[in-house]
């Protein structure tokens, strides 16, 4: 117990000293401001730059050139040399436009307004893709167990963090792009592991079965389909796709 207590108090001064450090390498004056007002309080400009770190998942070397990718000491805050820092601007008159001309324009706008932040698409990531773009890009690159894999990895390290969608539907457009890619092989690995992590959605399961349909395995398919109709006798869906089968409901 007395450990801990040790641990907690140095950890308490540590963090105070340490951003303390980061705030004195800030420079006092800022040149070289093309979004943001030329006028704007310090404290503000670092609010601003920290929520961007935060919605991006990225430190200020992202942006900024210099320094050692770890502190401020050395980085360049006025050169633009990075082109992730001339997307940035784009982004920022962007999301500014969104807000003060686009959204202003809405009818019965909610009060207080809804406002469009980097967190708002970013959700942590540089670039905001949503989980099936991402697993369908690794997928054309590298085929259905890289995505697979990509995915279980994603699931463990990212579902608490919020970044990603991991609800039933990430997976089905996954399918669903792959499908019509013509890569229905593809398309139903993605679906079987659908149907591991959400083995309760009758949804999964009728998606697989059409795949299944579709990829010519009938069997899995009439296998799947009644599957469905042990859960929901009534399934119009999957008597229709039975019958279609050749196969008495």
């Amino acid at each position: 117990m007395r450990s801990r207590l040790v641990c907690a108090l140095l950890l308490f001064l540590f963090i105070p000293a340490a951003s303390h450090r980061a705030f004195a390498q800030i420079p006092e004056k800022f040149e070289n401001l093309q979004v943001l007002p030329k006028d704007i309080p310090r404290d503000s400009l670092i609010q601003t730059m920290r929520r961007v770190t935060l919605s991006l998942g990225v430190r200020c070397n992202y942006c900024h050139t210099g320094g050692d990718g770890q502190s401020l000491q050395g980085v360049d805050f006025k050169s633009d040399e990075k082109a992730a820092k001339k997307k940035a601007r784009f982004m920022f008159a962007m999301t500014d436009t969104i807000n003060r001309v686009t959204l202003a324009g809405l009818a019965e706008r909610a009060d207080p307004p809804i406002r469009v932040q980097c967190v708002t698409c970013h959700r942590g990531s540089p670039l905001p893709r949503t989980l099936a773009a991402t697993l369908v890009d690794v997928d054309e690159k590298l085929g259905a167990d890289s995505a697979i894999a990509r995915y279980r990895s994603l699931r463990e390290t990212s579902m608490e963090n919020g970044r990603y969608d991991f609800g039933e539907q990430s997976l089905s457009e996954t399918a669903r792009t792959l499908m019509q890619h013509g890569k229905g092989a593809d398309a139903v690995r993605i679906l079987e592991l659908s149907a591991e992590v959400h083995p309760s959605s009758t949804q999964v399961d009728m998606e697989l079965a059409d795949a299944y349909a579709k990829n010519g395995d009938k069997d899995k398919a009439i296998a799947r389909y009644r599957g469905v109709l042990a859960r929901q006798p009534n399934n119009q869906f999957a008597k229709r796709a039975l019958q279609q089968l050749g196969v008495t409901p």
